[in-house]
């Protein structure tokens, strides 16, 4: 297997993590700013993804709590459609429900001060998806 790279897409930050060439372990990577142009911030994902040698992107679904499409969702998946038209990988979602909750969680946990958390929450919050997209993998065989 080849690495996966998961993204955790905000508004104003996308959280980036990278797995482990084993497929196993899942790593806080970078965070990508938002430019306010979507195929900037694409074209600077697919260097990422590029670099890393990832033949997979995991994006997390922001699922309602219940399971279904809300408004975060649905805008999440179309531009899940851009990205698979500017990245030359498989690009898959995965439900990524509480993972910003899990992320503040751990940070603070680990006794990271406030401001700190804010700037890392976003790579951390896309390490929780892409672990348990792993952890998912590993599970059905």
């Amino acid at each position: 297997m080849n690495r996966a790279v998961a993204l955790d897409i905000g508004t104003r930050r996308i959280g980036v993590a990278l797995s482990d060439s084993a497929g196993t372990v899942a790593t806080p990577y970078e965070v990508v700013q938002r430019s306010g142009d979507r195929a900037r911030d694409h074209r600077r994902i697919a260097v990422l993804v590029d670099e890393a040698g990832a033949d997979v992107v995991v994006v997390g679904l922001p699922l309602s709590l219940d399971g279904s499409l809300g408004p975060a969702a649905r805008a999440i998946l179309a531009e899940v459609d851009e990205l698979r038209a500017a990245l030359d990988v498989e690009v898959v979602t995965w439900d990524e429900r509480l993972s910003t909750v899990e992320a503040e969680r751990s940070l603070r946990t680990m006794g990271v001060k406030k401001g700190d958390r804010r700037r890392v929450v976003d790579q951390v919050a896309a390490t929780v998806i892409l672990q348990s997209w792993l952890d998912a993998g590993r599970s059905r065989g």
